[in-house]
């Protein structure tokens, strides 16, 4: 028995230095793994200051910019899913995203442009997320390589033009922007006929654009609209018509008086929200 207790102190003994030096793997305060596999990847973690006998070798930008850092130091990567939310440095640009990403959350963040290059790569985007940031331009190919690319929010930037959207999208959120109507072609939804749930609130827009047939959902209050005609919902030449998916139509909070436009719902299940006298 006493043998057993010595050869377990000397033990202890021989492995002390190696555990207070971190061990075999990097840096301290890195957790070192691959990008997507069954388990939780880089996550977002302090930087451990270095113990007294060691050289302090990670990475700091030096204009204290993000870019310099890698991703999943940033963010929290979490099997194909990738959280970047009020990254500190400023993220000011798309981050560089792990090929296999289909979900990116980067909310909250000073992001000023979105490049044809940015998502070139990464054709398993199901879901991004660019709410709260400071966007003012997105080129038009930014989205046209995604053709798994369902949901898109915008929400909460400073756009003034809309770029080229994916067909497949089925919720696209753009409130809270600077668009106009001559940013916003009429024709910009037309071919999403995925497209359910579509926001365009609190803009600039003096007219509806086309919305196609599967839409559900359509938040179009606290713009400049100041008025629609028979062809915005319904189709003037087919009395028969009817668009029983579209149940819900916020036109509130615009110069609108949609008593004066009766015929322009008749092909609807409800009425929209909005001022009638």
């Amino acid at each position: 028995m006493a043998s057993s207790v010595r050869e377990l102190v000397l033990t202890c003994m021989l492995l002390a230095p190696w555990l207070a030096a971190g061990g075999a793997a990097g840096a301290p305060g890195r957790q070192q793994s691959s990008f997507f596999g069954s388990h939780l990847t880089l996550t977002r973690t302090r930087r451990v200051p270095p113990l007294a006998d060691q050289v302090d070798n990670s990475p700091v930008p030096a204009g204290g910019d993000a870019s310099d850092l890698p991703t999943c130091l940033l963010c929290v990567c979490l099997t194909r899913s990738v959280y970047c939310e009020e990254v500190t440095p400023d993220m000011t640009a798309v981050p560089t995203l792990p090929k296999e990403t289909a979900y990116l959350y980067a909310r909250f963040n000073k992001i000023h442009k979105i490049h044809t290059g940015d998502f070139a790569n990464i054709v398993t985007l199901k879901r991004i997320d660019l709410t709260a940031n400071l966007i003012s331009e997105i080129e038009d190919g930014a989205f046209a390589n995604l053709p798994l690319l369902e949901e898109l929010s915008l929400a909460d930037n400073r756009l003034v033009r809309l770029p080229a959207l994916p067909a497949k999208l089925t919720s696209f959120n753009a409130n809270n922007n600077l668009l106009k109507t001559k940013g916003v072609k009429a024709t910009a939804f037309k071919k999403l006929t995925s497209l359910a749930n579509l926001y365009l609130a609190n803009n600039q827009m003096e007219a509806v654009p086309q919305i196609p047939e599967n839409v559900r959902t359509l938040h179009l209050q606290n713009n400049n609209i100041t008025d629609i005609n028979i062809d915005t919902f319904c189709r003037s030449n087919d009395t028969y018509y009817l668009r029983p998916s579209l149940t819900e139509v916020r036109l509130d909070g615009n110069p609108l008086v949609l008593s004066k436009y009766p015929d322009s719902f008749m092909c609807m299940k409800v009425l929209p929200i909005g001022r009638y006298r």
